[in-house]
């Protein structure tokens, strides 16, 4: 089942998208706050049990490996935190994106590598050790850059407050990942037997994510109307981020002397963002209080919900070829 879903997973995230803009109901129990616990949305704690089943798969050798970087890693992760957030602040600028659209393409274009890119690398041929490696070290990275670079390109549009991003990055991100290491740790057979069904459950969680996200009245409120008004702009505005980390990811991986494989790893790494963690981030109530118009903070998280399915397609025809090449 699981290989079914990972084969498929451009297609179930298209098919799920549709379905909740058709029938929005049957969804936005995920994102409207009614469901919690201890206090938490239960958004936010399934982007944590995403991150707990990448924690779930790592060990503290892994750790210390990154402190040994390697040439594609190093490159790899610096791309990933250059090439997108420069990406977003220009095609915002570039098309002039009112203020929600543009904090909100700006915001997900800062997030880390997502887990689907291993996905992906996977379906692609490409270096999946590689690919987790650079997933795990740009999320570490991203519990402090994601808030500073946000707040340094998206403060353009907005005053960001960094330290509520920080705070949300270590609940949803850092604390998640060591819970699932330490887990694996004191418990390694408990944890093996787990993992091999957590990614199964991650992959359904970050589909569901993409699915509440589109969707009007769990995270836009009462902005289908803007949604469909800007429909075009949004559209191409995403897929020109992903475009740009694709073939930029790729293009200066082989500049700096990396090898095929190496480069269309670091590409699909680059390109797929954790849009799931962008979208979560802008619906926060204390991030939509940044903004002075509420109509424009409804806006913000939509950018990250069209760019996962970007993202998903364009990285899946990618690994379609490539797996062809060999």
């Amino acid at each position: 089942m699981l290989r079914t879903i990972t084969n498929n997973f451009a297609a179930l995230t298209v098919i799920g998208v549709g379905l909740a803009w058709l029938y929005p109901p049957a969804f936005i129990w995920m994102t409207d706050g009614r469901i919690s616990f201890a206090g938490q949305p239960l958004l936010s704690l399934a982007l944590g049990v995403i991150m707990l089943a990448m924690g779930l798969t790592l060990t503290f050798e892994d750790y210390r490996g990154l402190a040994r970087m390697p040439r594609a890693l190093l490159a790899g992760v610096g791309l990933q935190f250059l090439v997108m957030p420069l990406s977003g602040f220009a095609v915002a600028k570039l098309l002039g994106l009112e203020p929600g659209l543009a904090v909100g393409l700006i915001l997900v274009a800062c997030c880390p590598g997502g887990t689907a890119s291993n996905i992906v690398t996977y379906i692609a041929r490409g270096h999946v050790a590689l690919s987790v490696a650079m997933t795990m070290a740009s999320t570490l990275a991203a519990v402090v850059l994601t808030p500073l670079l946000t707040g340094w390109l998206a403060g353009a549009y907005v005053e960001i407050d960094r330290w509520n991003l920080l705070v949300q990055m270590v609940s949803v991100v850092l604390l998640p990942v060591v819970a699932g290491t330490l887990l694996n740790r004191l418990f390694p057979r408990a944890a093996a037997r787990v993992s091999e069904v957590l990614p199964m459950v991650a992959i359904v969680l970050v589909i569901l994510i993409v699915l509440v996200i589109l969707i009007v009245g769990g995270i836009v409120g009462g902005s289908k109307a803007q949604i469909i008004a800007n429909a075009g702009v949004l559209l191409l505005a995403t897929f020109l981020l992903h475009a740009s980390g694709f073939a930029l990811g790729y293009i200066l991986a082989r500049a700096l002397g990396l090898g095929v494989i190496e480069a269309r790893t670091i590409s699909i790494e680059v390109g797929m963002q954790n849009s799931g963690l962008g979208s979560g981030l802008a619906k926060t109530p204390a991030f939509a209080a940044q903004f002075a118009n509420a109509t424009q903070a409804a806006l913000a998280p939509v950018p990250a919900a069209i760019s996962a399915v970007w993202h998903v397609l364009i990285g899946s025809l990618l690994a379609g070829v490539w797996r062809r090449r060999g």
